[in-house]
């Protein structure tokens, strides 16, 4: 029998395991699988912190709920049930030293109407008259591997663009959007383009696709988002998990491969897939080829700050969610999530509860990487002051970084992928690499990722 191991126990290495159990359990193929995660959780990016009545996500905090993945696959593991919706707020930017409401009636910060883009209060007349040029002019040099904001400056403008759109869109894929592809971002948005002659018209046709579940764009569960990671874990009955082990070595033996563990521990295996970050898989691969491209992948930085208060969530903006900064203006942080405002399960009592994040990309990040617990606590706090005006004391705060943990797709990330790939299926054909860092950064873009490289080990082993 062959034997398939998963070095890496986050969403997309247990979506794998998942999905390959389930092709075995319906005849196509048999395998031992064995996932081995250097965490003592799995999990990855996914973590739930419950601390005095508040619930925190120290990574990932919800998932987007209009991809075509995720309710089948939810329904799948029978958590349809415990599943909650982002609740009915607007979002703001942090502009000019004050909060400025993003409009409705947009999606990444681009209008998705003439209204819309009329009634912004956050671009100019001269600014809203040069974004109508998207209307009359066409595309005729742009591809899915140009910029993301070389592409949107063209049709759109300048100012609406880096006053409303850049903060949004930067916020989401942690980079400037002059180094971000269309095709690791939002490649639909060239679609829109060329079908329809106009990226603001695009959106106004596929409008149900954006807006069909109304303000319901993002989900998670009652019990928070490691109820997806804890209910993954029991569905993997017929798969052998390691936990707090790492995977120090991978050798190859002929056709086959042994991998050493941290506790010497050897695994000898038929199929490797590597759903790690892709330094990790780099340095168990020891390939000079391969360097050359895995050297032009890179990741961001973050710091997550979660500050629980001991009043009520009503001191907030009426309807708010929370905001993005502006460059340039007063504040340290670069967003605020309202969570006990967004979430309501995140607090039954209606505590306030907040989340701020600091990223790689602010001018301070160096100086914030040397500050203790403490110290970032009063950064947040002096925020949150500056932002909000709320001068309370935290009951409870969670400050987590995730240092150079998040993948930055760059202009090149797909061919440099794209090249990658083929070089190791040339040398390795059967070790798949797999995971955020190179295939989608969302949650179900890694749910799909998974389910895709069990369907490749499936059809190799049958």
């Amino acid at each position: 029998m062959k034997t398939v191991v998963i070095i890496g126990g986050g969403i997309t290495g247990l979506s794998a395991a998942y999905y390959l159990q389930k092709a075995i359990r319906e005849g196509k193929g048999k395998a031992n699988i064995i996932v081995v995660e250097a965490e003592a959780t799995l999990g990855g990016k996914i973590k739930t912190a419950y601390e005095d009545g508040f619930i925190m996500e120290t990574g990932a905090d919800s998932i987007v709920a209009r991809k075509q993945n995720v309710a089948p696959f939810l329904e799948e593991l029978g958590l349809q049930d415990a599943v909650v919706y982002n609740a009915t707020g607007k979002s703001f930017l942090y502009m000019d030293n004050e909060l400025k409401q993003i409009p409705d009636d947009t999606v990444f910060g681009i209008p998705l109407s003439l209204e819309s883009l009329a009634k912004s209060h956050l671009i100019s007349a001269e600014g809203k008259v040069e974004a109508l040029k998207d209307f009359y002019t066409p595309n005729e040099t742009f591809t899915k591997t140009d910029s993301i904001g070389h592409f949107l400056t063209a049709f759109l403008g300048k100012e609406l663009v880096e006053r409303q759109i850049a903060p949004v869109i930067s916020g989401v894929y942690s980079g400037n959007l002059n180094d971000l592809t269309l095709a690791s971002t939002m490649p639909y948005l060239l679609d829109y383009k060329n079908k329809y002659g106009s990226i603001i018209q695009g959106f106004s046709e596929n409008r149900k696709q954006y807006q069909g579940n109304g303000d319901k764009k993002f989900l998670s569960f009652e019990g928070g988002v490691s109820s997806l990671i804890d209910v993954m874990e029991q569905k993997l009955e017929d798969v052998e998990i390691i936990k707090g082990m790492k995977a120090e070595r991978l050798e190859r033996l002929g056709e086959r491969y042994r991998i050493t563990l941290a506790d010497s521990r050897v695994i000898e295996t038929d199929y490797v897939v590597l759903s790690t970050q892709h330094n990790a898989a780099q340095a168990l691969l020891q390939s000079e080829e391969l360097d050359e491209d895995f050297n032009q992948l890179t990741n961001s930085s973050l710091i997550s700050v979660y500050l629980g208060f001991d009043v009520s969530d009503s001191l907030l903006p009426k309807d708010g969610t929370g905001f993005i900064v502006a460059q340039g203006d007063d504040l340290i942080c670069n967003a605020c999530t309202w969570t006990s405002r967004k979430w309501e399960h995140t607090s039954r009592e209606h505590r306030l509860l907040v989340r701020l994040f600091y990223k790689s990309s602010n001018p301070h990040y160096e100086r914030l990487l040397k500050l203790t617990e403490e110290e970032l606590v009063e950064v947040a706090l002096s925020d949150i002051f500056k932002s909000l005006g709320i001068q309370e004391k935290p009951v409870t705060f969670r400050v987590t970084p995730w240092h150079e943990t998040m993948p930055n797709y760059h202009i090149r990330h797909s061919q440099t992928v794209q090249s990658l790939v083929q070089k190791l299926g040339q040398s390795d054909p059967n070790i798949l690499l797999a995971g955020c860092s190179y295939y989608g950064v969302g949650i179900p873009d890694c749910i799909a990722n998974g389910e895709k490289t069990a369907q490749i080990l499936a059809e190799r082993m049958l």
